[in-house]
């Protein structure tokens, strides 16, 4: 028991210090060169979501693309286009909070490793071009992800992989601030999802809303997944504390 408590306290800051580390690597503009190769990845979960969602909803995803600026487009034919735009930053945000709860909740996560690098190598040899930058993103990542899943101790994936779901879980919210002031740009037929969502989908509300709305559903998600990962167990403890004092007492 002993060891299972220390085990999960262990867990715990290893978490918060990937939160942490996180949120602010990703706000120093000095440090985003070592962010740089995350933000491709964060990019490439994105264009995914899109993807796999034109896939669910009917559609067809002919092909991914990541640039080296750190955009990226997913190429897509039929499916529900309001379902769509906005499964870049939901999608990416769902699969942040499902990501942080898996790392926080199973004990062997060398398997969560394994499985996202599977993952990786499926898309990129699938809808990728080769020698592109999202092959390179997607089977380096694979290739990373495996050698941690094959060597790496159970801290290290646990550091990985909650630093990478949190980078997803926020993408949203990052982004937001370049949503709101690049909300009517394009780049060639590349637009932000906020506008082509708010034109296409919704005109007579704003691109700026719809992309704090996308950060709010990203924020809870997150919430979420840290509450149900850590919080239930920390008021069940407190609980039980309390009522075993309330007990002696009386």
């Amino acid at each position: 028991m002993l060891d299972s408590v220390h085990l999960r306290r262990r867990s715990i800051l290893i978490a918060v210090a990937a939160i942490i580390i996180a949120i602010i690597v990703w706000n120093i503009p000095a440090l985003d060169f070592i962010l740089y190769p995350f933000r491709l990845f964060v990019t490439f979960i994105h264009e995914t979501a899109h993807g796999l969602t034109a896939i669910i909803t009917g559609g067809q995803l002919i092909n991914l693309t990541v640039f080296s600026n750190g955009a990226g487009v997913a190429t897509t034919a039929g499916g529900a286009r309001w379902l769509i735009l906005p499964a870049g930053y939901l999608g990416a945000a769902l699969f942040g909070a499902v990501l942080f709860y898996l790392t926080n909740t199973v004990r062997h996560t060398r398997w969560i490793s394994g499985g996202l690098a599977v993952m990786m190598v499926i898309m990129a040899l699938t809808y990728t071009d080769f020698l592109s930058t999202a092959w390179l993103v997607g089977l380096g990542f694979a290739a990373a992800l495996a050698a941690l899943a094959y060597k790496g101790e159970r801290e290290l994936n646990l550091a990985v992989l909650n630093f990478l779901a949190v980078l997803c879980a926020l993408n949203a919210v990052v982004d937001l601030f370049s949503l709101v002031q690049y909300s009517g740009a394009s780049m060639g037929e590349i637009r932000n999802d906020a506008a082509a969502f708010s034109r296409d989908i919704i005109p007579l509300i704003p691109p700026v809303i719809w992309a704090i709305c996308w950060a709010g559903l990203a924020v809870l998600m997150l919430v979420a997944a840290i509450w149900f990962s850590f919080g239930r167990r920390a008021k069940y403890h407190i609980d039980s504390a309390y009522n075993s004092l309330k007990d002696k007492v009386n």
